[in-house]
């Protein structure tokens, strides 16, 4: 009591004192109870970061990686397991505070919630983004998580990201050649759903597919990581 302590923990439990009762201001210094950035609890923010920095690559996921209990999980767990990645889970369906309190802590209102050294990645879709463009691979990199991946590895990587994978200049919904637009609305009039990857956002691809693949213009249409060709 003298100490202050049991105030601070009717503070963190939200009982009411009569200093707080009477409208009274607690002392200096005597909110150490809660994160002031989020209104969590000290042992709660304690907590969450113990676990998010539990492991170099962590998952926070519905389920476990041996029995994923949505999709987006599942699509997570596949795309580490695919970069070979070595990572830790917490499956937040077993923890309500956790659950709750992790969304307020990243400011990320869904998941699952992907953290590398500490730092939030983000969902599925950003996480898959990443993959397609190479730059999850990097990032692992740059973290000391994995190795640099060398270019030929990623450009195998990219061409089998998709059962039928178009490189193109554009996208699907804004082709920035004539070339392009005539493979995407091939595809579409054959009901083909296909991935692609626009060469403009990345020199490197753009310049060492054309080796990779003996094939030197663009677009260039793939299946199941062999080319067919380009828009003849």
């Amino acid at each position: 009591h003298e100490s202050g302590e049991l105030k601070d923990v009717f503070r963190d439990h939200e009982i009411k004192t009569s200093n707080s009762i009477n409208g009274k201001q607690p002392e200096s210094g005597s909110g150490k109870g809660v994160t002031a950035s989020t209104g969590l609890s000290s042992s709660l923010t304690s907590r969450l970061d113990s676990l998010i920095n539990s492991s170099p690559v962590m998952l926070f996921m519905k389920g476990k990686p041996e029995e994923p209990k949505c999709g987006f999980s599942r699509k997570v767990v596949e795309i580490l397991k695919q970069e070979k990645v070595e990572f830790e889970s917490f499956d937040i369906l077993t923890d309500d505070e956790v659950r709750q309190g992790l969304k307020v802590h990243s400011n990320w209102s869904s998941y699952p919630q992907l953290y590398i050294k500490g730092e939030l990645i983000g969902g599925s879709d950003i996480v898959l983004e990443m993959q397609k463009s190479g730059e999850l691979s990097r990032v692992l990199a740059e973290k000391g998580i994995t190795r640099q991946e060398s270019l030929d590895d990623r450009l195998k990587k990219l061409v089998n990201s998709s059962p039928v994978m178009l490189f193109m200049k554009g996208n699907p919904e804004a082709p920035r050649c004539g070339f392009s637009s005539k493979v995407v609305n091939a595809l579409k009039e054959e009901g083909v759903t296909f991935g692609s990857f626009d060469i403009f956002s990345d020199e490197e691809v753009r310049q060492g597919l054309k080796t990779f693949s003996s094939w030197p213009t663009y677009p260039q249409l793939y299946y199941k990581g062999e080319l067919v060709g380009g828009c003849d």
